[in-house]
């Protein structure tokens, strides 16, 4: 058995570092909270635990003391700096500082004194809010804030570029991809093909490599755009068990399926849950490989496991 890979703390969750905590609690589900790493504990696996200190969320009614919690490394981010002098939108996803911590919303009015009517999708409520309480919402997505910070974005122009030019290299004569589709009963799915040829701007004649046509006689040839064509992905050997809640593809029916693990069983054996179709079923450890998405010219890893 190969050893295991060294986990490396990223600097952002050191002893003393502040951070951002979410919870998936209910009534809580899209918030984040300020706090401070108090230190690293025990880990099981690829599990990496914290221990955290509130800095608005007091442990009883007199606020007499900070609450202490243990938190998943997933439940955590670097405090996200602040863009001053921004101008909001309609339509924009901000976070709005309420009752204590940063709340996901939608911008839905530009109102005359100033202020700003917010939706809140998990809640079904809309509240008022000065420019000053807003912020720009962004994920924290392997070390990198999406979309960028505006200090960023000239730099990430030109790597954009760069990952363009990459990616039609990836995709030249008798390259091995994946295809995606967004027909009713195939969406979540990707198979893998060959690009045959380039048949115009950002369309390629594929050949998959396990679908076959209506007669069997031959491999299914198709037409793909570019948006429903990635690289085939890397290889990335899991030799520990899968965990809870891990985000997944599932091999099944000739494509992999992305999902999210339910349940683990014995003997290497997991229960997927599909969010496309609602459905759950049951695969050998060999069936299953990590989720990864093809960004901008990239393969990220999820930061958080699909909720159920």
């Amino acid at each position: 058995m190969p050893p295991k890979p060294k986990f490396t703390l990223d600097p952002s969750f050191k002893p003393g570092s502040t951070v951002e905590i979410s919870s998936d609690d209910e009534g809580f589900r899209g918030s984040w909270f300020l706090g401070t790493i108090v230190r690293r504990c025990s880990s099981k696996g690829s599990l990496v635990k914290f221990l955290v200190e509130y800095k608005t969320i007091m442990e009883d009614e007199k606020g007499s003391k900070p609450l202490s919690e243990m938190i998943d490394l997933s439940q955590l981010r670097p405090e996200p700096p602040r863009e001053t002098d921004r101008d909001f939108k309609f339509g924009e996803d901000v976070d709005a500082y309420y009752n204590d911590g940063w709340w996901e919303g939608t911008i839905t009015e530009q109102l005359e004194n100033g202020k700003f009517g917010v939706f809140f999708r998990t809640s079904r409520e809309q509240l008022e809010f000065r420019k000053e309480d807003l912020r720009l919402h962004r994920e924290w997505v392997n070390g990198t804030w999406i979309p960028p910070l505006e200090e960023e974005k000239a730099s990430i122009t030109t790597e954009v570029k760069l990952s363009k030019t990459m990616t039609r290299e990836k995709f030249s004569r008798g390259k091995v991809v994946e295809v995606s589709s967004d027909e009713d009963g195939f969406q979540g799915a990707w198979f893998a093909a060959t690009i045959i040829e380039p048949k115009g701007k950002d369309v390629f004649l594929v050949e998959y490599q396990a679908l076959r046509t209506d007669d069997d006689s031959e491999f299914l040839r198709e037409e793909i755009d570019t948006k429903h064509i990635r690289p085939y992905p890397p290889e990335t050997l899991v030799v520990d068990p899968f965990n809870l809640l891990e985000e997944v593809d599932a091999l099944y029916n000739d494509g992999w399926w992305v999902g999210v693990i339910s349940k683990v069983l014995s003997k290497s054996r997991y229960i997927v849950y599909f969010k496309s179709t609602n459905e759950e079923m049951e695969f050998q450890h060999s069936q299953l490989r990590l989720h990864q998405d093809w960004i901008d010219g990239k393969w990220m890893m999820a930061s958080k496991a699909l909720k159920l």
